[in-house]
């Protein structure tokens, strides 16, 4: 399993979000089909809606074919790394210090090796699963998912055929607290929900002319405003369930003052140390202005500027949070939505959330699952649009010492390699149960 996730890491998948700059996933997925086909798998590549951008999919029969098959996906794209930057190169999948380094470490190549290891033990073994496990290995999440999960489900539903539910990034990794007693206790977070996620441009026009005049109607002046504004903006506080729930779960465990209503949540939620800044994330919508685009000549004053927004959006918020960003960008801001895809939420109950307790608590008899919202998104976006019920669950027992959110999209990424190997381990004992 580390050597599969070391050569997936080897594999340049960058994604830009723009598909002449893109190198794409072809190499990587037919490496993948390759390893699976080894094993005795009949797959099927797919490219989705431009060349290169490849995808993998392999179906393991079950033992009872009337339950409906689990998806097991995870993508192939990552986003791009600076070498420079870094203390080892970000696509050598260095095996050092008891880690696996390189660009998509966590993000997600972790658990796609996770995910062909076992998915190889079991063809070999001749393991039958109690239901059909369907893995797919995909294009383009890092860039929304156009040309992988929502071109798939758009043009090939026929893959997804009898899917029921599904499983893959952002969840399952572990936090760890103290409880009321003193002692470290470790809560592994299941995502059960995830914000709406939506890329704005922002277009402010102006008159023309030489820098030297005084000013009149400057585009740039209007947009940098508007900007300043929604950057330094607070959006309102709205708790969703998933938010209660997760609240309420680290409440009961730690005895910490995680009362929403209360007065200091942000400053209680900073003793949970540096996975509070996904939490404070989900706890209200964001709008982070990202890009800066005008001019073509010191001395001349251009006729548009261009700015782009990353919004999240909270379930249930998408006409309100509109209504609030109109106001803050004011007269003379024109906005167009590049990328807009809606927030997913499911319950924290059933048959699939039990078989993942039952996991954690095989290997981690101290351990506890418990329910949080990304706030970012993941091809569950997608995958729901079929009626598919989607969890987050890449496990991974971390060091209470790492900091696992500034790895995602950060330098120097990369994951323990015990962390592989306890993932592994819960991994099986969840398909073997599931």
């Amino acid at each position: 399993m580390v050597d599969l996730v070391s050569k997936l890491i080897q594999f340049d998948t960058s994604n830009t979000g723009e598909p002449a700059t893109t190198k794409g996933e072809r190499e990587a997925a037919e490496w993948v089909a390759a390893r699976l086909e080894e094993a005795g798998y009949d797959t099927t590549y797919v490219e989705s809606g431009g060349p290169g951008r490849g995808n993998v999919f392999a179906r393991l029969p079950g033992a009872d074919p009337s339950r409906g098959a689990l998806l097991l996906h995870g993508h192939l794209d990552v986003v791009p790394a600076e070498p420079e930057d870094w203390s080892v190169h970000p696509f050598s999948g260095a095996v050092v210090d008891g880690y696996v380094w390189g660009r998509g470490a966590i993000d997600m190549k972790d658990m796609v090796g996770m995910l062909l290891a076992l998915a190889r033990q079991y063809k070999r073994e001749g393991t039958v699963p109690p239901r059909d496990l369907v893995f797919a290995f995909v294009a383009d999440e890092e860039a929304g998912g156009k040309y992988g999960s929502q071109w798939l489900v758009e043009h090939r539903p026929d893959l997804f055929e009898g899917v029921t539910e599904a499983v893959g990034e952002v969840g399952g990794f572990s936090l760890s607290v103290t409880n009321k007693e003193g002692e470290e206790r470790r809560l592994y977070l299941v995502e059960t929900a995830e914000k709406g996620m939506g890329w704005i441009r922002l277009t402010a026009r102006g008159t023309a002319g030489h820098g030297s005049f005084l000013p009149e109607d400057n585009a740039v002046t209007r947009l940098a405003g508007a900007v300043a504004r929604v950057g330094a903006h607070t959006f309102p506080l709205v708790l969703t369930d998933a938010v209660r729930e997760f609240l309420g779960a680290v409440t009961d465990e730690t005895g910490l003052d995680l009362d929403p209503e209360g007065p200091d949540l942000s400053g209680h939620l900073a003793k949970l140390g540096t996975i509070s800044r996904i939490i404070g994330a989900t706890l209200r919508d964001t709008a982070n202005p990202t890009m800066l685009d005008a001019g073509y000549k010191a001395n001349v004053i251009p006729q548009t500027a261009h700015a782009v927004l990353d919004c999240r959006v909270l379930p249930g918020r998408q006409a309100a949070f509109e209504r609030e960003l109109d106001e803050l960008l004011g007269p003379g801001i024109e906005r167009e939505w590049i990328t807009k895809l809606e927030p997913y939420e499911t319950t924290f109950d059933g048959h699939l959330v039990d078989a993942m307790n039952a996991a954690i608590l095989a290997h981690d008899p101290q351990g506890k699952t418990v329910p949080y919202m990304l706030s970012g998104g993941t091809d569950a976006k997608a995958f729901s649009k079929l009626g598919i019920r989607c969890f987050g669950f890449a496990p991974l027992q971390l060091p209470p010492e790492l900091d696992f959110a500034a790895l995602f999209h950060g330098i120097d990424e990369r994951v323990p390699v015990d962390a592989l190997l306890f993932g592994t381990r819960v991994l099986d004992h969840f398909l073997r149960n599931s």
